[in-house]
């Protein structure tokens, strides 16, 4: 018996690693690795291939862009409507940061915007939920992580209340991020009349035993005019209340005006993935009264055809000319980011990583230890926040463009996490994120070199330990 088990194990591990090598994993080393351990080592190997090793998420980008796609006719339509606030390409040449990612986009860089800057729980929420309050035709509403504390029965509340006024509510949530969501929540929502589904991460018949892939975006959209965009999750530790964690540091964005569009879309595709049915929802721009900001909404993930995330990213840090200044709770790029962090650094570019001192994952501390010592020769500076737990994701490119959103510098936001960031291009909305993060920076302790040289041997050793378990943080 035990023999057919091994035998079995053997044939499979053969037809798996044939798989990696077809399809390929996230990088031609990972494509190495797996094939060697499928074939050395499949009775461990093979299952762990089939929950961890999978690079693409099946069947979402067909419901997405298949040319009967009921969602493609959609983008495509709300394209068409927004045209008129689309910035062409000659006025935005001078914004580097964004040229590359309006090809990542489904919407481009709109203007007629307003984009307000949401800093910490408290200013989130109270703009959320005044939103939620305010909404008249339909409420869009998903996040990675919702809880069942305060904060998320004043979230609960608001939502029923405006089911109640017969207002349409669309409820999305990720089944792993929100696995303590008791079903007597999800309930008490589904008995008000609001449609209420988890994100459905193993539909279908090749993502059965797919457990790797996140969908980690935090997005609400009421009536197609106004979207919130950022870090924050529905629970009580993000308002500051968590005695583990303290004060919870983190940045959100309200915007209003067409580009809420591109991040309606973001929802309407997951929602169709979650549910093959497209929710009843407006596609017509409404431009935000006396402001015309630019700004770009980017949704990312395993399903797109080329890693969009990692481009991003490289391109908005080739782009700096003065200084990209990153905020990040999971700082765990791959080797091209960190060249491209490297050669900023070489130019004379102004790079500072600013990162959690107390991070609630020990990898990623120990990690960030090694990334120090090797951009430090080139010129980045480290800074460990050290005023409770740090968790925005926020980019700052020269004075013209910022980035906030849900995606964090480490490989699963890169490759594995559906993820949304809003790039805005805006000189007046720099300034108000360079002086969020220089108030971060106060809070901080900038790391000096030489630190890792007077830890101990094992710290030391967990550092290298941690680097090379990078590719799967």
């Amino acid at each position: 018996m035990v023999a057919v088990v091994f035998l079995v194990a053997q044939i499979l591990g053969v037809l798996s690693s044939i798989d990696v090598v077809y399809r390929g994993a996230r990088t031609s080393q990972g494509t190495i690795a797996w094939a060697v351990a499928l074939n050395a080592l499949p009775i461990v190997a093979v299952p762990a291939y089939w929950v961890l090793g999978r690079s693409r998420f099946h069947g979402y980008v067909t419901a997405r862009r298949g040319e009967d796609s009921e969602i493609r006719e959609i983008g495509l339509n709300a394209r068409a409507l927004a045209e008129p606030f689309v910035v062409p390409p000659e006025a935005a040449r001078d914004v580097g940061a964004v040229r590359a990612a309006v090809s990542l986009a489904d919407i481009p860089l709109l203007r007629g915007n307003h984009v307000e800057l949401l800093v910490d729980g408290p200013a989130t929420f109270e703009s959320i939920l005044a939103g939620i309050d305010g909404a008249r035709d339909y409420i869009l509403f998903q996040f990675f992580i919702v809880k069942d504390d305060e904060l998320g029965g004043e979230v609960q509340r608001r939502l029923i209340a405006k089911a109640r006024e017969g207002v349409p509510v669309y409820f999305l949530y990720d089944e792993v991020g929100s696995h303590s969501l008791p079903g007597r929540y999800k309930k008490e929502l589904r008995s008000a009349g609001i449609e209420v589904y988890d994100f459905h991460t193993q539909q279908g018949l090749r993502n059965r035993f797919q457990l790797n892939f996140r969908n980690h975006r935090k997005v609400v959209v009421v009536d197609g005019k106004e979207a919130w965009i950022g870090g924050h999750n529905v629970g009580d530790e993000y308002m500051g209340r968590d005695a583990k964690f303290g004060r919870w540091r983190d940045t959100h964005v309200r915007i209003a005006g067409p580009a809420a569009l591109a991040a309606q879309l973001s929802f309407v595709e997951d929602w169709y993935w979650a549910t093959g049915r497209v929710p009843e929802v407006d596609w017509m721009p409404d431009p935000a009264p006396e402001s015309d900001m630019k700004a770009l909404v980017i949704p990312t993930g395993p399903a797109d055809e080329l890693e969009s995330a990692t481009l991003m990213f490289i391109h908005a840090i080739h782009s700096a000319r003065t200084r990209v200044w990153i905020a990040s709770p999971y700082f765990v790029p791959d080797e091209a980011v960190m060249a491209a962090l490297h050669l900023a650094g070489l130019r004379g570019v102004d790079v500072r990583i600013l990162i959690p001192d107390h991070p609630d994952h020990l990898l990623v501390y120990l990690a960030a230890y090694s990334y120090f010592d090797e951009a430090s020769e080139t010129g980045a500076d480290f800074y460990r926040y050290t005023d409770g737990f740090l968790h925005q994701k926020v980019v700052l490119i020269d004075d013209v463009s910022a980035a906030v959103g849900t995606a964090n510098f480490d490989n699963r936001s890169f490759r594995l996490n559906f993820e949304i960031t809003a790039l805005v291009a805006d000189p007046a909305f720099a300034a108000e994120v360079e002086e969020m993060f220089e108030a971060d920076f106060a809070r901080s302790r900038r790391m000096e070199r030489g630190e890792l040289d007077r830890k101990s041997f094992w710290f030391k050793l967990g550092v290298k330990l941690a680097r090379l378990t990078s590719p799967i943080q």
